[in-house]
């Protein structure tokens, strides 16, 4: 059995392969809200592609100027699951077991970008 960095134990549910058992349980937990119809669109994985303003000045941006669009991608959030909650709107969640800088920056970056606060499930 393989774990990650963080020592998480990868575990499939349903054909699909968890990063960790928290993940896998979580995974359930939904799944049964969404039989249940308390959510709808349960998506694992969601993606979402960060962008940032560019003001270098080379000819690239200049072109992307011209052609209406300042923003380069600087990489991308993924979460781990995403749903419609009929109470709350549209949620995203990441199970975090131990939480980096990185990821904390990812989620203040999707906040500010797409409106979604990414919820912490421990």
């Amino acid at each position: 059995m393989t774990r990650s960095k963080y020592h998480a134990i990868p575990t499939t549910v349903d054909g699909i392969r968890f990063a960790s058992k928290a993940e896998a349980k979580r995974y359930g937990e939904l799944r049964i809200l969404e039989r249940a119809g308390h959510i709808e669109g349960l998506e694992c994985q969601p993606v979402f592609v960060l962008h940032a303003r560019s003001s270098t000045g080379q000819a690239v941006e200049a072109i992307k100027a011209l052609a209406g669009t300042r923003e380069t991608a600087v990489g991308k959030y993924r979460g781990d699951f995403a749903y419609l909650d009929y109470k709350r709107g549209r949620i995203v969640e990441d199970v975090k077991g131990m939480d980096t800088p990185l990821s904390k920056w990812k989620r203040k970056h999707v906040a500010i970008q797409y409106g979604i606060t990414v919820e912490i499930v421990r």
